[in-house]
């Protein structure tokens, strides 16, 4: 086929092999959570700004896929489109609905104040609307994931602030938490969380926080896509603590770890190869470490594109590869953000994908993909 790369259409030829499809058995020597997007109902007025109205079919179908490859799901997290489309309303809706159908307790939700609307709130309302989030994440039985949120950002005048909101919340949880930690580059209202602009001022905050509460936390997801500070952090955190990798740029070598300590995963690109990062996973357990780097590393290009600047888009990618894999009916997403990447990029995302592996039925990638390049005027 030919594809528009670099501002012509090249011709393409599909290299890659799908990895092999199968179910899989929990990790053992990792914790592996893909944060799982959701599925726009194609009758739905998905518009910009609209309420979300999500295919709950495919939505559910598709972490049912993860599960069976063994990974687990991070609910309701910013690859579900939190702040950008998806709201409290059916964010409270796919929580419960996922949790009902989860294995063996393998789900862990996103617990934030996204229902706050946009503008200054006071810490106390910033920390109400935290608790409700928690109660609804409880409510289930999932494990909160305590998202860094915009509102507390936006309240917080140092980290005194922090620790008062946080301190708080840690006290009510009834089972540990994993902390969140994500950083400007996936949402520009999240610049000096923590209560500062620099990261080691910012990574003391966060380590003392746990270290005075290492009962109620199990864990901290990292977001900064910089492997030299996530591994800094790693090796500061008390024994026990997990560092969960969100750096989708570095994972491979973040989750191989070193002779101290690994990273465990929660990370939005393993819903786009979870293929892959199962089979990786598994090579890790049986101590293949050749063939741990052999599957990981052709991802890697993928990522680093589905992933680049403006960030936060990386969701339309995700979706993308969901489509072109069959998981959902058409390339639509909630709040329209199916236009939030050019033809361009999707063009060198398929062809990264191929030669990652991660198309898994070759033939119907490219036949949706012909489609869409049709739409936009390209004979492919």
């Amino acid at each position: 086929m030919r594809l528009p790369l670099q501002g012509e259409l090249v011709d393409y030829q599909l290299v890659g092999t799908p990895v092999a499809h199968g179910t899989y058995e929990p990790a053992r020597s990792r914790l592996a959570f893909a944060a799982a997007h959701v599925v726009a109902d194609p009758l739905g007025d998905n518009s910009p700004g609209a309420p979300a109205v999500i295919d709950w079919e495919h939505t559910l179908g598709f972490r049912r896929h993860l599960w069976s490859l063994g990974l687990s799901v991070a609910e309701a997290m910013d690859t579900a489109q939190r702040g950008m489309g998806l709201d409290w309303v059916a964010t409270q809706e796919l929580i419960r609905r996922s949790a009902a159908e989860a294995p063996d307790g393998r789900i862990a939700v996103g617990v934030g104040t996204d229902q706050l609307t946009a503008g200054q709130h006071s810490l106390e309302a910033v920390t109400a609307a935290y608790e409700e989030q928690l109660a609804v994440a409880e409510g289930v039985g999932a494990q909160p994931i305590l998202m860094a949120s915009r509102a507390l950002c936006a309240a917080a005048s140092g980290p005194d602030d922090y620790r008062k909101v946080y301190d708080n919340l840690l006290a009510q949880s009834t089972k540990p938490v994993v902390l969140h930690w994500l950083g400007s580059m996936f949402d520009p209202a999240l610049d000096g969380y923590w209560g500062s602009d620099d990261l080691d001022t910012a990574a003391d905050v966060v380590v003392d926080l746990i270290a005075e509460n290492t009962a109620k936390v199990d864990g901290i997801k990292v977001s900064l896509l910089d492997a030299a500070k996530e591994v800094a952090l790693r090796n500061r955190l008390p024994e026990g603590v997990r560092l969960y990798t969100g750096d989708d740029f570095n994972y491979p070598e973040l989750i191989r770890g070193d002779e101290d300590r690994h990273s465990d995963a929660l990370l939005g690109i393993f819903a786009a190869i979870a293929p892959a990062a199962a089979a990786a996973l598994k090579a890790l357990d049986d101590g293949d470490l050749t063939r741990y780097d052999e599957i990981f590393a052709p991802t890697v290009p993928l990522a680093r594109h589905i992933f680049s600047a403006p960030t936060p888009y990386y969701k339309t990618g995700i979706a993308f590869l969901a489509w072109l894999n069959g998981f959902q009916p058409g390339f639509g997403m909630v709040g329209g953000l199916q236009t939030g990447r050019s033809v361009p990029h999707l063009a060198e995302t398929f062809r990264l994908a191929d030669q990652a592996g991660v198309l898994t039925d070759p033939e119907l990638a490219t036949q949706r993909f012909r489609l869409l390049l049709a739409t936009h005027g390209i004979d492919a």
